[in-house]
């Protein structure tokens, strides 16, 4: 067989993640034409067709789902070794997080990431503007909402893995000291109610399951979990808020369940994600197991 250049099998690799030449180029800084050009040429010389085009989207053949898997590896094997030999001690996992849960969860446990794996570098940015891996610009997102889990995994992307992150339980938070004037699912009805517009589960969601209905909005809004928990935590008002995302404020004291027998929604909010080809490379593997173990669950992971 004739030699493959490696900017061919680059070129390959990057239009099987993106589903398109042009976004490949892109991230190759080369040219549309160049990335075609060398994609049909490595078909000249394998003698099959690795992807089916579909106007300006490709998708893979199964001969290039079978030759990715060991492009994608051969890869991961070439970059740990030049890491070996370069004297770069360090591993990096560049980690996407959906904003609350990146500053009530995970921000707090990263000195025990850290202490858990010797030598690794975590780099962290959060926003609901999720990646869906069409660039290099991280290996890991935990995501949040169904919707985004959906589009995740009817992507275009056919090798993103879409873990759930268990259940979460939503329920109204206050502080203590307005704890003290609610005993029943009725004295709600008089507080001032904090509204998380972004949130899954809301009001209404929760006083159906609770037998009534929910009254008009007359408390703050906000577009971030966390303002709310802290908002609510500094006594003006109650929050619906997940009891994962209020761990620290409901340990110190500072929110409390006023209504600990009511019936709280349970929902599955958060989404671990990653390409699926990061199986090989064992950080990123690592640190969703962490994930998992510090949730008290264990991830399907492939």
């Amino acid at each position: 067989m004739s030699y493959l250049p490696l900017t061919a099998l680059r070129s390959f690799e990057a239009a099987a993640r993106t589903g398109s030449f042009r976004a490949a180029a892109a991230m190759l800084n080369v040219t549309p034409s160049a990335v075609s050009h060398a994609i049909r040429g490595l078909e000249d010389t394998l003698q099959t067709a690795l992807f089916v085009r579909n106007g300006p989207r490709v998708e893979l053949t199964p001969q290039g789902e079978t030759l990715l898997i060991h492009v994608q590896s051969g890869f991961d094997a070439l970059q740990r070794g030049i890491g070996a030999v370069s004297g770069q001690q360090r591993s990096v996992v560049r980690l996407h997080c959906a904003p609350s849960l990146a500053a009530q969860w995970l921000l707090p446990r990263l000195p025990r990431l850290l202490a858990a794996y010797e030598g690794l570098e975590v780099r962290i940015a959060a926003s609901n503007d999720y990646s869906r891996f069409q660039t290099d610009a991280f290996d890991v997102d935990i995501i949040y909402g169904m919707d985004w889990a959906e589009t995740y995994a009817r992507s275009h992307h056919p090798r993103i893995v879409v873990v759930p992150l268990g259940e979460e339980v939503v329920t109204p938070l206050c502080s203590p000291a307005l704890a003290a004037r609610i005993c029943d699912v009725r004295d709600l009805l008089s507080q001032t109610l904090i509204e998380s517009d972004n949130k899954g589960v809301r009001w209404p969601v929760w006083f159906a399951a609770n037998g009534l209905a929910a009254p008009e909005p007359h408390g703050p809004h906000f577009d971030r979990s966390f303002f709310s928990i802290c908002t609510a935590a500094d006594g003006l008002g109650v929050a619906l808020e997940s009891t994962r995302l209020a761990e620290r404020e409901m340990a110190s004291g500072r929110l409390v369940r006023p209504l600990p027998a009511c019936n709280d929604v349970r929902y599955v909010g958060h989404w671990l994600t990653f390409p699926r080809a990061e199986r090989y490379r064992p950080n990123v593997l690592a640190v969703a197991r962490w994930i998992g173990a510090e949730l008290g669950i264990t991830l399907d992971l492939p």
